[in-house]
């Protein structure tokens, strides 16, 4: 009776766990509600195919709704379809036409639009736990409850969670400067975030026989540029208040340990600094509150206490980032209350709080550490420096990069008996380039049906150039709509039509049927007519430069746009960050043979943050398909400087 029982039990508790199991089957699978996750979901949904976003914490947008809202750009022009439209729209909800610096909730309410617009359906608090491949497919994974079979799967998380699992190739760490031929990979030591010389390293100053301070590692410098499996630091991008109304007191975190700052004591009694923004980057949002990212020799990174990070399981990383968020939390509260502080800098810590009205659920701080980089494919072709300094040029780009190349620092050692930190690296002075399709796509023999635009293929410095929240987005939409295509001709990603993949990019940048804006640059030659001396620049360019011209002789650029529906378009031009504008620029605007005279003047153009210019509105015209409109800028008159970079026409609906 017992053994009946018994039997009868275990096919109760059988037929249970497979009931508590929930099966879905889609075209497009995308694992991570990242920001490049919910664009890549909502084009696939556009793309007329049933989509399921996994993600496996509780909270989408990854960096974008986590506290980055200070947006690391490098330059606008390479920002293009839904992730400029993100822009777009959380510019509308300032009262701009593009707004670059923003709240996290305003973040989040932006992905919410297109969350809603396109019925996404995402399930939260799915961890990726076991994977299935059949001749070189990804069949199903298996994530929690959910198991979910799909054609065609996404890897949008930080870590390349997926990608891992279905067996594709990944690095982890710095590659060799001579793997690439490269000069800024590997082991470096540069004078950026860096401490001066002559501070002591030792628990007591002078006796290394008493031990290393909090944070500095026994290790030995390496030669510099060789490769190493250390990943720049984490930090959390912060956001802060000084609205009393909205504050949340600072207060001490949980196992505070005051002898982790001891470090910055002894900087700060080197360099007395008079202000936060010493070892705090301070980045103003709207509604008085703060993107405060890492700043100096030391401060918000938590230097060489990731490594594990990357290929750690969920609880490791759980345990990492919670280290990593009592460190940031520990570290505010130090500021404002240790007596070893400077008054003056204690006073002003202790303005700010957590901000009432964000985080509301997570205690007010973000559940999103900021990973900069962890495993990052070795796919079918690796981005390098050569490609962020177009020394060599890719043909089948599928979206631009063009920040500098950036690495946080990786470790901190003993250098000649004084602390030092290793790692760091900002090499700029490049315009956009192009990523290539080719790096978010696995090789062949590895796998033929995912794809991987965050953890994509680039060594350690090209991914420190690619590896911008916009950047993501816009390879999130790149990604979607190839897996469309790789759907409808059956092909393996790595067989589509990539030139008919640029083509819809290009002709759909919305993923819809709307009407797409024109843009015409300065260096689109065909579409471009000057006279009169005008001197090409580089510096804060839309694109690859932005011509000048000087009060005196008449100058004029025509911008001409290729018109491929008759309609009405508000226009705008492009001013860069320059000094000395002319208090007016006269600009004339020719539809149909008319012309209208109109100009902006220079203190009407605000740039803010670290964009590069701003979009300054010139008015409506009606342009005609084939016709012969365009805007011409001028120096006529001019008392300054007067700039020619980039013209846009907006269809209105």
């Amino acid at each position: 009776m017992n053994k009946r029982w018994n039997v009868m039990l275990g096919l109760v508790l059988l037929a249970g766990s497979a009931a508590a199991q929930t099966v879905k089957t889609v075209d497009i699978c995308v694992y991570g509600g990242s920001s490049a996750g919910i664009i890549a979901g909502y084009t696939a949904k556009k793309m007329n195919k049933t989509v399921l976003v996994l993600e496996p914490g509780q909270r989408i947008g990854g960096l974008t709704t986590g506290g980055l809202g200070y947006t690391d750009i490098g330059n606008k022009y390479a920002i293009t379809g839904l992730s400029r439209d993100f822009y777009r729209r959380v510019g509308k909800h300032y009262g701009k036409f593009e707004q670059w610096i923003f709240e996290p909730s305003v973040a989040m309410a932006t992905f919410q639009q297109y969350i809603k617009e396109s019925g996404l359906e995402i399930i939260y608090q799915k961890k990726l736990e076991t994977l299935k491949k059949e001749n070189g497919r990804i069949t199903e994974i298996k994530a929690g409850d959910v198991i979910v079979r799909a054609k065609m799967f996404i890897d949008c998380t930080y870590e390349g969670d997926l990608m891992a699992k279905a067996g594709v190739a990944y690095t982890v760490g710095r590659e060799p400067n001579a793997q690439y031929k490269e000069d800024f990979n590997g082991v470096q030591m540069h004078e950026k975030h860096q401490f001066p010389d002559g501070i002591d390293p030792y628990k007591i100053p002078g006796k290394p026989e008493s031990g290393l301070l909090w944070g500095i590692s026994s290790e030995t410098m390496a030669e510099k540029g060789s490769g190493d499996k250390k990943v720049q630091a984490y930090n959390f991008r912060i956001c802060l208040t000084e609205d009393p109304a909205n504050r949340v007191e600072i207060t001490k975190p949980e196992g505070y340990d005051p002898s982790k700052y001891d470090l910055f004591i002894r900087l700060i009694e080197k360099t007395k600094p008079n202000n936060l923004n010493a070892f705090l980057k301070f980045d103003r949002m709207p509604n008085k509150k703060t993107d405060i990212n890492n700043q100096g020799a030391f401060s918000t990174d938590m230097i060489g206490m990731n490594y594990d990070f990357p290929e750690a399981d969920y609880a490791t990383r759980e345990k990492i980032q919670r280290e990593h968020e009592l460190y940031n939390k520990g570290f505010l509260y130090f500021i404002g209350h240790d007596p070893r502080m400077p008054e003056g800098l204690r006073k002003e810590m202790l303005r700010w709080g957590y901000p009432k009205d964000e985080y509301v659920e997570f205690g007010h701080w973000s559940p999103q550490m900021y990973v900069r980089e962890a495993r990052r494919m070795v796919g079918a072709y690796v981005m390098t420096q050569a490609n962020c300094q177009s020394k060599d040029m890719v043909k089948d780009g599928v979206g631009m990069a063009a920040y500098t190349m950036d690495s946080h620092n990786c470790q901190r050692i003993v250098v000649n008996g004084m602390v030092k930190n290793e790692g760091d690296v900002q090499m700029g002075g490049f315009g956009p380039y192009p990523i290539a399709y080719r790096s978010i796509i696995p090789k062949a023999e590895d796998c033929k049906n995912v794809f991987v635009p965050v953890c994509l293929s680039a060594s350690h410095i090209a991914y420190g150039s690619i590896r911008m929240e916009p950047v993501f987005m816009v390879l999130g939409q790149s990604a979607a709509v190839a897996a469309s295509l790789a759907i409808d001709s059956k092909k393996a990603v790595q067989d589509i039509d990539v030139a008919k993949l640029q083509t819809i990019l290009r002709e759909r940048p919305l993923a819809s049927n709307a009407t797409a804006e024109i843009l015409v640059d300065n260096d689109d030659a065909p579409r471009i007519q000057q006279t009169g001396e005008w001197k090409r620049e580089t510096r804060g360019a839309y694109g690859p430069s932005v011509f000048q011209a000087k009060p005196g002789a008449v100058a004029s650029v025509k911008f001409s746009p290729v018109v491929v529906k008759t309609g009405n378009y508000k226009v705008y031009t492009y001013v860069p960050k320059q000094s000395g504008l002319s208090a007016n620029t006269k600009i004339n605007l020719v539809a149909n043979g008319k012309s209208t005279a109109t100009h902006y003047t220079a203190a009407s153009v605000r740039v803010e943050g670290q964009t590069s210019g701003e979009w300054v509105e010139l008015g409506t015209m009606k342009l005609t398909k084939g016709g012969k409109d365009y805007v011409e800028i001028t120096n006529e008159g001019a008392d300054g400087v007067v700039v020619a970079d980039a013209v846009l026409f907006v269809p209105q609906s």
